[in-house]
């Protein structure tokens, strides 16, 4: 069954869904945010198939999230590399990881984030680049482009 397309919705979280709106894409930034940039290592690391596999990458190089880069010729092999967006995405996929090890790891801290000078855990929050303020309510309410709180 062909999912049904947020491309025409204004919404933020719609347009970024309806480029990375399902779990293999989302394991697939993880893992290039880990190093990760051939596609031997992306299967190895999600066990998926193939086809899935090669649909995903063409779909995050079409979006700009990933750029294709030729690093053999003999055979012709190509590595997924972040762009600018894909960097940029990285703050919804350390805040899923945080999300997640304080709501659902079994294994709490399984993936964490560690400062390389102290070596201390970081909880990865949300917050307002201008201020440096965590975002949460009931300071912080989401609005729409009509003025009206959501």
């Amino acid at each position: 069954m062909k999912r049904k397309s947020l491309a025409t919705m204004e919404c933020p979280v719609a347009q970024t869904l309806e480029r990375v709106g399902d779990r293999w894409t989302m394991l697939i930034l993880r893992d290039a945010m880990k190093g990760k940039t051939r596609f031997d290592e992306f299967q190895r690391s999600m066990n998926v198939a193939p086809n899935i596999l090669t649909g995903r990458l063409s779909n995050l190089v079409e979006n700009g999230f990933l750029v294709r880069r030729r690093y053999s010729e003999h055979p012709p092999r190509d590595e997924y590399v972040l762009t600018d967006i894909g960097r940029d995405f990285q703050s919804v996929v350390q805040a899923m990881i945080g999300f997640g090890n304080r709501n659902f790891s079994e294994t709490s801290g399984s993936v964490t984030f560690v400062d390389t000078e102290t070596g201390r855990e970081a909880d990865p929050i949300t917050v307002d680049r201008h201020t440096g303020e965590a975002i949460s309510l009931p300071r912080f309410v989401l609005r729409s482009n009509e003025s009206q709180v959501l």
